[in-house]
């Protein structure tokens, strides 16, 4: 195989679309990236870069143009790295969005399962209700360029609203009319880092300016600015982050004009929404993502539903409307203060909220002997840690609806879960994002087999009766006998180590992507001592 070179330029036919968007075209064996190229084209390319596996390439000439190809209406397009899809008519960016998710269920996750739509957005431009835009160390307002650190200048943006561009642009007009420094990262000096505003379906909106710092010069005037620009402005608030580093928000918030949150409705549900609460950016494809979780957990009304990273109670109070009890979990106390008040102020009294890490959560109720028939979860692009899946596994539901925002993250869990007995029945994927490279998914699992119950067989040789103990029953001997509690994962963990069947004994933790710490050595003798009284294994 004849290896590439920098600067040569080769004829090939564009293939396919990375998880970033960029067209796929491969060359005497190796595969090329190669930014705003079309399915199905035919190009000659220059190699811009040679690396180990692969190499990145840019267009010389298009040959054959694909009748998918279309003209950005953007002006930034191959400036800003926000969208990766504008060179692209909507069906063609639809189609590559559909195939990553069912490259990543396929490849990562091992499933024969075909995704079955991908539901796309009626409204694909000034969709999002939640804008974030970084200043540069020059004051320039935007986004920043793609795979750097470098703003982009903005003014309308095709998937911001008119009124979060314009509250950005009052707070570039304040500061260059009373010369307010802007945050320099390679420094860490100057003041103003990010401008966020939400916007809700009535077109009020909540304006938040990250400072290096507790106040500002002029903070009356910036509030003055950002009203007259944007009437319908509910709150101006000033938020502190003095941390090094790519987090958006710091911890501290000061109100200078207004109120601090804005309420929104979703699904016919109201909802409160304070600025660092997670909330589906896209209003409009948010209720058809719940609605096709909704469809996938099939309820009744008579099931007990848990609901794993719930936010400010979205999907839970969805949930609530048609189960009999649900659930939700959340690890930051603002979302789930917004969740309880949510609850009330739409008069749902069958929904209860824990504040808390999802895996020390899940594991608690777990351990309390919570048995819900569905557990849905909504976790970050990280998707889940070892010991959610184990501790979800361990409650033993019917069903799991995984809705992700990762396809590879979720193609890795659904490998996990199947150790476990759960298998992926239906999957579908739902353009958030238009525009953008991301996508999100709704993932059936349900439950083929359950370790995690108490099975009884017969030994025919001796008649024996034997019992194959819940994970439960291994920590309650645990727990009367040492004093101290195991995790279900460490239960996995030593079950793996002493070599039992491990559909009868799943391993959750050999997944290295998220930070495990083995069992400690005190805990594996005391949970071999549970194996050898429950007698899995001999002395």
């Amino acid at each position: 195989m004849e290896a590439l070179e920098k600067g040569s330029i080769y004829t090939a036919v564009i293939d396919g679309y990375s998880s970033e968007g960029l067209g796929i075209a491969r060359v005497n064996g190796a595969v090329v990236f190669v930014p705003h190229a079309v399915r199905g084209e035919e190009i000659d390319l220059r190699i811009t870069k040679v690396m180990k596996t692969s190499c990145a390439g840019e267009i010389v000439k298009i040959h054959d143009p694909s009748p998918e190809r279309m003209e950005p209406e953007c002006p930034y397009a191959g400036k800003c790295g926000g969208c990766a899809y504008r060179h692209l008519t909507y069906p063609e960016e639809l189609w590559a969005k559909r195939q990553r998710v069912q490259d990543a269920l396929t490849r990562i996750g091992g499933l024969e399962l075909t995704v079955e739509e991908i539901l796309g957005a009626k409204n694909p431009e000034h969709y999002r209700n939640k804008s974030q835009y970084p200043v540069g160390a020059d004051g320039s307002i935007g986004f920043f360029q793609a795979r750097t650190h470098k703003v982009v200048p903005i003014r309308r943006c095709l998937i911001q609203t008119e009124a979060a561009d314009r509250t950005a642009q009052a707070v570039g007009e304040w500061m260059r009319r009373y010369k307010i420094s802007a945050y320099d990262e390679t420094t860490g000096k100057g003041l103003v880092r990010h401008v966020c505003v939400r916007v809700n379906r009535k077109g009020e909106s909540l304006c938040c300016v990250v400072v290096n710092g507790n106040k500002v010069p002029r903070e009356p005037e910036l509030a003055a600015y950002v009203t007259a620009a944007v009437p319908h402005t509910v709150g101006v608030l000033l938020n502190s982050n003095t941390r090094r580093g790519n987090v958006v928000l710091g911890d501290k918030y000061r109100t200078l004009f207004g109120r601090n949150y804005l309420m929104d409705t979703l699904c016919g549900l109201e909802f409160k929404l304070s600025m660092p609460s997670f909330y589906q950016v896209n209003r409009d494809q948010a209720e058809v993502l719940y609605g096709k979780a909704l469809e996938f957990a099939g309820l009744t009304g008579n099931e007990t539903v848990l609901d794993l990273y719930c936010g400010i109670g979205t999907i839970t109070l969805c949930l609530a409307k048609a189960a009999k009890r649900v659930i939700g979990a959340e690890i930051v106390p603002p979302a789930i203060r917004d969740a309880k008040e949510n609850a009330l102020r739409n008069h749902i009294e069958n929904a209860e909220f824990f504040c808390g890490d999802a895996a020390d959560i899940a594991a608690k109720l777990e351990s309390d002997g919570l048995r819900p028939d569905v557990v849905t979860v909504d976790p970050p692009r990280k998707g889940l840690a070892p010991e959610v899946i184990a501790s979800v596994a361990a409650m033993g539901p019917e069903k799991v609806v995984y809705v992700s925002c990762d396809p590879a993250t979720l193609g890795r869990d659904v490998k996990i879960f199947r150790e476990f007995g759960y298998e992926a029945k239906r999957a579908a994927a739902v353009d958030m994002f238009p525009g953008t490279a991301h996508v999100e998914t709704v993932v059936l699992l349900s439950r083929e087999t359950n370790p995690l119950t108490v099975e009884v067989r017969m030994e025919v040789e001796t008649g024996e009766v034997k019992e194959h103990p819940t994970y439960k029953r291994i920590q309650e001997y645990v727990q009367e006998k040492y004093g101290f509690k195991v995790h279900t994962a460490y239960i996995a963990e030593v079950k793996r180590m002493v070599g039992l069947d491990m559909h009868k004994a799943p391993n959750a933790v050999e997944q290295k992507k998220h930070e495990y710490h083995p069992c400690p050595p005190e805990k594996v003798e005391a949970i071999k001592d549970a194996l050898r009284h429950f007698g899995l294994i001999s002395e």
